[in-house]
């Protein structure tokens, strides 16, 4: 079969790796275009720092840091290297950085790198420049680097079009030729580029080229302030100007967090970048023009001095030896910035094979590419993709007012120590459930995901911590696992299991998916049997070609041709409106439509042993076991409103996910709330939904698993229909689950009963890093800490491992699960 014909729109770090990385999968018919000269294009490949510090908090960005640095460590001209493993450190300066040094160790190791954390003494050894006083601790990474971006570029530019690869420079992209949906060439000025699949890598520029076809690329150039001194005593004469700019170095990189600063060797001179400035967002009108030199590209715009006297003073004070140096080289340079940090990586909506890769830093820039390529080749990424798939965003979210805001609040925080439930300070209050107006009067403590507003807990309920029984009462927390938590949520879980609660489950997503060709589209996409009867729900999984788990799926059949989905998110409806659109050009009898209705529709769950009395006099609908059993659905009124009733429940307790129009939401609630006073009814929120989920062995998608794992690794061998056939990702998954498991989800639980983890700490079995925890809470009616975790799959219960947390061990058994419940009694009762 020939190669597609592939435009990639970008010459620079990702455009180059990404030509190298299809090149190699045997594709030949690649041509990149840049509109600046090759290799020195002029964007922010041309002036990066090249600094490659793989330490994240996603394992899928670490994967690709340490990916990009193994990449370019095998490209070489000469005595050039295009990555110099120099090792990386990061100091810190005050007992909140320290503690968070060793936080980020614990993600370092999780993720399988070589890390540890150093005390002032050997970071002074490591890197002789700093002030050992200044300095409390350190971590340090061996691995860490310097990239050589433009060097780089070139090298993979050479090999790329040995291969058969084009790379043409001074080429602007004008315009994208499409027909029937398709994209079909790219344009520049009067000349044509056939293409298959066009790949936008044109880093800041992407907005520009997403214009072109209608698509939001959500992001904002900042510029970000970067020096040079003049040459310092201590470093030796080293030659300034060899190929490669990460070459002539020796020295480590350099982290100052708490100044937000960071430092890299330039042979006799240190390069200095700064983030400690206001954010300073870029329009194109702005950007320099002229001839484009090392000096001299768009992407390097003015100095602004004012922005830099206080980092100044604070680069002298951690490396006093630049008191005797002065600034040879300054200028803001432009890099991309998105709403929540990440890189966007996806297909068009619109446009069918025109994809973007942006906002990708040097750090990152082989290994997306390589998760690209993949996913251009073979239809899926082997690192799942989630984090960076553009779909991610919700719509307020692609706002041109939401991504600017963001954006630079992204770049103020970028070095911030940032607890996992900490929520953005504005923009606030974008989407509110109809209940937003009771929740605030029962004085909720919101936390925000996608825009919604969710209470995590409700003051009002503090007075029930005065009869709470004793084993309930919740242990003191550390500082850091207290921040964002409240006793108050023991109160609620407390009232879940023994009484009756209401939560607001408003903000997670819901799909109806209609006409003649749901039903056989839904059994193509997902694992469970859905020709069933109406009223039927089925809790299901969507898996990729390869059997990994694409995610988990609640899906109620309505009517015949109806039903509605409770799904994870934008991913899911951009695959299933994806597929549908398929289906229907392809057998236009079979038309499917998806629609998006959790704006226009609101839920709240009650739940708990007497959820049963709060409900059924409000509703002509049985609600016995014999009138609606567990996982059916019914159509009916609560209290003359129109609903729809399921029995579900996602925290292992008797009662109903009850659904019906935004514009009676408010009346369902009071009329729920009024029931349900003599009852003692409380509101409750995500605080204790997490634990009481937890407990019941309830895996969350994208926390606990993604499309890495297949469900026997997850625990989820339940949701596949063994007898079903045709459905995505069955023959891979058959042959993956021909052998036992290397790996499997598992519960733990904390020996002493206090100790908290919050997710995504190391695991060790035999004093050996043996895996990493996703979830983790207080497990309030187990009165003990509880965590799931991926470990080796000859691990069983009973089996002791150990935690890092902060730097220390807390001991942990892999326990039976589901720890509450395991009969089912209570949610079939």
């Amino acid at each position: 079969m020939p190669s597609p014909r592939v435009v990639i729109i970008g010459a620079g770090i990702v455009g180059a790796n990404l030509a190298d990385e299809l090149t190699e999968r045997g594709w030949g018919d690649i041509t990149v275009l840049d509109q600046g000269p090759i290799p020195l294009t002029g964007g922010s490949t041309s002036h990066a720092p090249g600094l490659v510090f793989q330490t994240n908090p996603s394992k899928a960005m670490t994967e690709f840091a340490a990916y990009t640095g193994q990449k370019l460590a095998s490209l070489a001209r000469g005595g050039a290297r295009a990555f110099n493993r120099v090792g990386g450190l990061e100091v810190a300066t005050t007992p909140e950085r320290l503690a968070e040094i060793k936080r980020r160790c614990g993600f370092a190791t999780a993720w399988g790198l070589e890390a540890r954390v150093v005390d002032a003494a050997e970071a002074k050894a490591l890197h002789p420049l700093i002030d050992e006083d200044l300095v409390l601790g350190g971590l340090y990474l061996p691995g860490d680097g310097l990239a050589s971006s433009v060097l780089a570029v070139e090298l993979l530019r050479e090999r790329a079009e040995s291969r058969g690869a084009r790379f043409i420079g001074g080429t602007p992209v004008t315009g994208i030729e499409r027909a029937a949906g398709r994209v079909t060439g790219v344009r520049s000025h009067d000349t044509v580029f056939p293409a298959d699949i066009v790949v936008s890598a044109a880093g800041f520029w992407g907005p520009a080229v997403g214009d072109l076809i209608g698509m939001p690329v959500p992001l904002v150039p900042l510029a970000h302030q970067y020096v040079t001194t003049t040459p310092l005593a201590e470093l030796p004469a080293a030659a300034d100007k060899v190929i490669g700019s990460g070459n002539n170095a020796v020295l480590p990189l350099l982290r100052h967090q708490d100044e937000d600063l960071y430092f890299r060797q330039q042979g006799a001179r240190l390069g200095i970048g700064s983030y400690a400035h206001r954010p300073i967002a870029v329009g194109y009108n702005e950007l320099p023009g002229g001839p484009i030199s090392e000096h001299a590209m768009p992407s390097r715009l003015a100095f602004t001095a004012e922005d830099f006297e206080q980092p100044w003073k604070a680069c002298r004070q951690l490396l006093p030896g630049l008191q005797e140096t002065g600034i040879e080289d300054a200028f803001n340079g432009i890099f991309s910035f998105t709403p929540d940090g990440g890189s966007l990586v996806g297909e068009s909506r619109d446009l069918k094979g025109v994809f973007i890769a942006e906002a990708v830093w040097v750090t990152h820039s082989a290994g997306i590419a390589k998760a690209v390529a993949e996913l251009l080749v073979t239809g899926r990424s082997e690192t799942d993709l989630r984090e960076l798939d553009v779909a991610r965003f919700e719509e307020i979210q692609l706002q041109p007012e939401y991504v600017l805001e963001t954006s630079k609040q992204n770049f103020v925080e970028i070095y911030d120590i940032r607890h996992p439930l900490e929520p953005r300070l504005s923009p606030r209050d974008l989407r509110l459930s109809p209940f937003h107006q009771r929740q605030t009067e029962l004085g909720a403590f919101f936390l925000e995901t996608g825009g919604w507003e969710r209470p995590h807990w409700y003051e009002a309920n503090a007075s029930l911590l005065d009869t709470l029984p004793q084993d309930w009462q919740p242990p003191a927390r550390d500082a850091w696992s207290a921040k964002f938590d409240s006793p108050i949520a023991a109160a609620e879980a407390h009232a879940t299991r023994t009484n009756v609660a209401m939560y607001d489950m408003t903000a997670l997503k819901r799909l109806e998916v209609s006409g003649p060709g749901a039903l056989p589209l839904l059994q193509r996409l997902t694992t469970g049997q859905l020709d069933k009867s109406i009223g039927s729900v089925t809790y299901t999984l969507m898996l990729d070609d390869a059997g990994g788990i694409k995610s988990d799926l609640t899906v109620a059949r309505i009517e015949e041709t109806l039903f509605q989905i409770g799904a994870n998110g934008g991913l899911d409806l951009d695959y299933i409106s994806r597929q549908a659109a398929a289906q229907t050009e392809t057998d236009p009898h079979r038309w499917v439509h998806v629609q998006d209705t959790t704006g226009g529709t609101c839920c709240i769950g009650v739940w708990g042993p007497r959820a049963r009395d709060l409900v059924q006099p409000l509703t002509p609908q049985d609600l016995s076991n014999d009138g609606l059993k567990y996982f059916r659905a019914a159509s009916t009124t609560i209290a003359g409103i129109p609903v729809r009733l399921m029995r579900l429940s996602y925290v292992g307790e008797l009662g109903w996910e009850i659904y019906t129009s935004a514009e009676y939401g408010l009346r369902l609630w009071d009329a729920l709330w009024a029931a349900g006073e003599p009852l003692n009814v409380v509101a409750a929120g995500r605080s204790a939904f997490n634990s009481l989920r937890l407990e019941k062995g309830y895996r969350s998608w994208g926390t606990d698993m993604d499309t890495e794992h297949d469900p026997v690794q997850a625990g989820l061998a339940f949701a596949v229909r063994g007898n079903k056939d045709g459905y995505v990702g069955k023959a891979a998954l058959e042959q993956r689950t021909a052998q036992p498991p290397a790996t499997r989800l598992r519960c733990l639980t904390i020996d002493d009963g206090t100790s908290m983890v919050l997710g995504k700490e190391p695991v060790f079995a035999n004093g050996k890093r043996a895996g990493y925890v996703t979830s983790a809470a207080y497990g309030h009616t187990v009165h003990k800490p509880v965590a799931y975790a991926w470990l080796p799959g000859t691990m069983d219960e009973g089996d002791q491992v150990e935690i890092e947390y902060f730097g220390q061990r807390i001991s942990a058994t892999v326990a039976s699960e589901p720890l509450v419940d395991p009969e089912m009694k209570k949610i079939r009762a």
